[in-house]
């Protein structure tokens, strides 16, 4: 059975409860029967199989770091204006 977590509007204090999914909600606090709403949490997910690492369809931050300092920008300008004037002569 599931166990569900719930915290109290008015004292603030948060208990668990084992209940089944046919059971009722909780509607009143089990300390003060004060009004409560129940808790939500993340789940958390585990993938397993192949096609789920950490490398798949990652760009290397090295590639993109090197291509874009000035240095090589301007010497693929050079490249570019080199290659422009052989073609025009």
């Amino acid at each position: 059975m599931p166990i569900y977590e719930y915290q109290c509007q008015k004292c603030k204090k948060k208990f668990e409860i084992i209940q089944s999914h046919q059971e009722a909600l909780k509607t009143k606090c089990i300390y003060c029967h004060g009004p409560v709403k129940k808790v939500f949490h993340p789940v958390g997910i585990i993938f397993k199989g192949s096609g789920f690492y950490t490398t798949d369809y990652k760009r290397s931050e090295k590639k993109t770091n090197e291509a874009s300092t000035p240095k090589n920008l301007k010497a693929q300008e050079g490249k570019e204006l080199k290659k422009e004037a052989s073609l025009n002569q």
